[in-house]
């Protein structure tokens, strides 16, 4: 594979004034729902601890991800104090374990602080994100609840997910916001655009930034086509983006990275998490994968270098006229995607 002979060592990177994390973290969501059946359990748990073998160190669940936080707190026990977890609240949820809503309610932060604390085995969280923003919760009181845990030893960091420029710092003057996690890649650049300020807002305010979905839910790749077929349980299948014309008018973007990598002896997705990284010293991406060969693909990215030319190249690609919504509309209608 292009680009696996590439070091494992991944250097530092710091989220806000003083979180120290790995370059590139794992987002742990994938590994137990979302993109199919999930691995078994063992390879799984072997899957993160590889991961900080390999100098992984950040690494991102949520209470919305059914047992993964479990599964990361199990996995990451023996290394306890070298690792930072992020975890996330903000959801209800229904009587089958779906999400139901928005609940970002102080007794709510309160409530799920204790019980993520439970399941990742750990005495506080390092970075706990408000998954999405609630419109019936003023951000200053979910700013000034997480606040109260921190002062309690309870959480260390706070972080928020989704949220626009306005509310971002709302929340900061309340209680200093760590890092923002939102959807960011080469396919979906909404961040970084005036109109949404998200990006320069964090960079006025010294907030970190953690791109989710950094490699387009693994379209970046170059491995999806138009006839690539998802398990039945794979969400991709309700997500317009990756319709079978989609993805085959998407291809262009794809297109736009192959060159690059041929000539960087890496791969079209090493080409996307490394222009990720060049944008700002303080973004964080967080690629997911339930297999070893892809996480050291992954991993590698962190090495490959990009030159002028080759951002310039892909800068280009923000002409691309993406088809299709990121999210299917009930989860728009659900979690304000």
């Amino acid at each position: 594979m292009p680009g696996s002979e590439r070091s494992a060592n991944i250097k530092n990177r710091t989220l806000g004034s003083n979180l120290e994390v790995s370059a590139l973290g794992l987002g742990c969501m994938g590994i137990s729902r979302g993109f199919g059946p999930s691995g078994p359990k063992d390879e799984m748990i072997a899957l993160i601890r590889a991961a900080v073998e390999r100098g992984v160190s950040f690494f991102d669940t949520a209470e919305a991800y059914g047992d993964n936080e479990e599964l990361v707190g199990e996995a990451l026990a023996p290394f306890a104090g070298q690792v930072v977890i992020a975890t996330k609240f903000g959801f209800a949820f229904d009587d089958t374990g779906n999400i139901a809503g928005l609940n970002s309610r102080p007794d709510n932060i309160r409530r799920v602080t204790d019980t993520s604390s439970r399941r990742l085995r750990v005495p506080a969280i390092d970075l706990l994100y408000q998954h999405r923003v609630d419109p019936q919760v003023p951000i200053e009181d979910v700013a000034g609840t997480v606040q109260e845990l921190i002062d309690a030893g309870k959480v260390k960091h706070f972080g928020m997910s989704e949220a626009s420029a306005e509310t971002i710092r709302r929340a900061h003057a309340v209680q200093p916001v760590t890092a923002v996690q939102s959807e960011y890649s080469i396919w979906w650049r909404a961040p970084e655009t005036p109109e949404t300020g998200v990006l320069s807002t964090c960079s006025d305010l010294g907030i970190g930034f953690v791109p989710y979905s950094p490699l387009g839910k693994g379209f970046l790749t170059g491995t999806i086509s138009a006839q690539t077929q998802f398990d039945r349980t794979d969400i991709r299948n309700a997500i317009p983006r990756f319709a079978a014309d989609a993805r085959a008018a998407n291809r262009a973007v794809v297109e736009v990275l192959e060159p690059i990598a041929a000539r960087r002896n890496a791969t079209p997705g090493q080409v996307a998490l490394a222009w990720l990284l060049a944008q700002q010293p303080w973004i964080v991406p967080i690629p997911g994968t339930r297999r070893l060969s892809r996480l050291e693909e992954n991993i590698a990215a962190a090495d490959v270098e990009l030159t002028a030319d080759d951002l310039r190249e892909i800068d280009n690609a923000a002409g691309i006229d993406v088809q299709g919504e990121r999210y299917p509309a009930f989860m728009q209608r659900l979690i304000g995607g």
